[in-house]
């Protein structure tokens, strides 16, 4: 399942990298701050804030890419780049999407994490 959403070479080269201790402890800072970004993103676009909303979206799509999170990197790249007015119109389905994508990112990570 997760390596459908992480992008294990990724995640590995991570490992390698920053060693397999470290990136325990990246995952579960990730796992406590992306849903207060996904938050303060619904909280930037009802507050009509497009910088914020483009700063936190970098956050996030920065984040996501480092462990591998490609899909979620992508989605959190096109809300950064534009994304605001999209995201409005719509209504946040954007941010819905975003969401979603953030869970199913969690769940694979969770279980990268016991591995």
């Amino acid at each position: 399942m997760s390596e459908a959403i992480i992008d294990r070479a990724t995640f590995e080269n991570l490992e390698e990298t920053a060693g397999a201790d470290f990136v325990r402890d990246l995952v579960e800072t990730f796992l406590v701050e992306a849903p207060s970004m996904l938050e303060e993103l619904n909280g930037a676009l009802a507050a009509n804030d497009a910088e914020r909303f483009r700063r936190v979206a970098h956050s996030l799509k920065s984040n996501s890419n480092t462990f591998g999170a490609l899909t979620l990197g992508a989605m959190a790249k096109k809300l950064e780049l534009g994304g605001f007015g999209v995201a409005r119109e719509a209504n946040g389905a954007a941010l819905t999407q975003l969401a979603s994508e953030y869970a199913r990112v969690a769940d694979a990570l969770r279980e990268l994490k016991r591995a």
